[in-house]
């Protein structure tokens, strides 16, 4: 039995698979080089790792060209860049409330631009309707972004028939697939996402620090960054080809191969399902319990539904804050607690004014025993809180 119980795995997943470390020290003490800048041995040997890497991804995401794939710090720097690469002055752009700060602080600053924007609620369950996008559209529309699955309250979104709305209409779709990389199955063609945005480090296993995104060949945009590519290094604008024309600079060598080497211990846990339907065994055990415990209160959908293994809770009498602290100090289980950076969904489930809540989020290491000493410990916690309040558990709507 570990020291200590880790669900924060929606912020980052940890422990990374002893493969995963493995790999990126051998890589990085043999072939720590700069790809794609010479023609010498060991250059070449580093490129081929990231070649790896983007069949890997592009393979994952159901894409057809490698090249597709570009890399970047994170997925809120490709969100960044992206959404930067496609909004103007006067045009509109539609997301939603359940959107993390990687969208919404991007979108206020293109509204200061001049870009109107739309946000678009979530109903009492914690699902958008597509509907409620496509009425939304208008011929000034440039882009739809929403996230695939809420870091808050884990609902599944139903990006599917978003894209296909945004394919009739001829509108860039995007999303944000930070919680569901490498943990929900994500096909860009059948779901007609234009350009999936990703980070390495959380469900795909990968370091802190990688991430990107798959744009799919039909798309033709010109980024609003440039820098060097080690290829057409003559040229005075960024290279037209892929993936240098959303590449710049030195990429996180080191941090890739790790998302290479991520992949392959997916592959090696029998897939993306293998390990979802296990980390929701768990998930759906642990809500459960905490829905009989006195004080108690969840928030959202059941996970009979599109579900992530992610959920959001409240101890009656206690600040999310405080919670998360007698967790951490009495029991030893990691959690988190606030507004998990996404403010608008704790405006719709109405935990806003009361500084937000405490998130559970279970991943691939996550055993039977991490599962009974959290629910002993949110069961104490809410006795202690019983001497100031006597409610029974609820589940809370939206």
């Amino acid at each position: 039995m570990s020291d200590y119980v880790y669900l924060d795995n929606a912020a980052t997943t940890f422990p990374k698979p002893p493969e995963v470390i493995r790999f990126m020290c051998e890589f990085y003490a043999a072939r720590g080089v700069n790809p794609g800048r010479t023609g010498f041995d060991l250059a070449l040997e580093a490129e081929d790792v990231l070649l790896d890497a983007r069949q890997a991804l592009t393979d994952l995401f159901g894409g057809s060209d490698r090249n597709r794939l570009v890399f970047s710090l994170n997925v809120t720097d490709a969100l960044n860049l992206l959404i930067g690469s496609v909004l103007s002055p006067g045009d509109h752009a539609v997301t939603t409330c359940l959107e993390h700060n990687s969208v919404l602080r991007p979108m206020y600053q293109q509204r200061e631009r001049g870009v109107d924007v739309d946000f678009v609620p979530f109903d009492e369950h914690g699902f958008v309707d597509p509907a409620a996008i496509e009425a939304r559209l208008r011929p000034s529309t440039k882009l739809v972004v929403m996230n695939h699955g809420s870091n808050v309250i884990g609902t599944i979104q139903p990006i599917g028939a978003v894209g296909e709305i945004c394919r009739r209409a001829g509108v860039l779709f995007a999303v944000d697939a930070a919680q569901t990389a490498g943990v929900i199955n994500i096909d860009v063609a059948d779901m007609n996402i234009d350009v999936l945005c990703f980070t390495g480090h959380k469900s795909l296993y990968g370091p802190t620090g990688t991430g990107g995104m798959y744009m799919a060949e039909h798309v033709d945009l010109m980024p609003c960054r440039s820098g060097g590519t080690g290829v057409k290094s003559a040229l005075r604008s960024q290279p037209r080809d892929y993936p240098w024309r959303f590449e710049f600079g030195t990429l996180n060598t080191m941090g890739i191969a790790g998302l290479l080497a991520g992949q392959r211990w997916i592959h090696a846990r029998g897939g993306v399902t293998a390990i979802y339907e296990e980390e929701m065994t768990h998930a759906r055990r642990l809500r459960a319990a905490l829905a009989e415990i006195d004080g108690v209160t969840l928030y959202c959908a059941d996970m009979s539904r599109d579900h992530l293994p992610v959920f959001a809770f409240n101890v009656d009498g206690l600040p999310a804050e405080q919670v998360g602290q007698l967790l951490d100090v009495e029991h030893n289980v990691i959690t988190r607690t606030g507004l998990h950076c996404a403010p608008r969904v704790h405006e719709g489930i109405g935990t806003a004014e009361m500084d937000g809540t405490v998130r559970f989020s279970v991943g691939a290491f996550t055993t039977d025993d991490d599962v009974d000493r959290a629910i002993d410990a949110v069961a104490d916690v809410a006795d202690y809180a019983k001497t100031r309040n006597g409610a029974r558990s609820t589940v809370v709507l939206a």
